[in-house]
């Protein structure tokens, strides 16, 4: 379905379904945030400063909160 038919769709929404679609959808954009999160540590974007706080931590340079 073509993006700007989506939106016709949205705008038909009562003010109680615009309500619920807008949790859900909020909802979905958080999971979907936590899924690419996991993918690129999977695909170890995060490896360098994961190993810089190591070496930070080893070297005493953080403190506990």
């Amino acid at each position: 379905m073509p993006l700007e038919e989506i939106e016709k769709q949205i705008t038909q929404l009562s003010p109680e379904e615009l309500k619920k679609f807008s949790a859900w959808f909020d909802d979905y954009l958080s999971d979907e945030w936590d899924r690419q999160i996991e993918r690129d540590v999977t695909a170890g974007k995060f490896d360098k400063i994961f190993a810089e706080i190591d070496a930070d931590v080893k070297a005493g340079l953080v403190q506990p909160l």
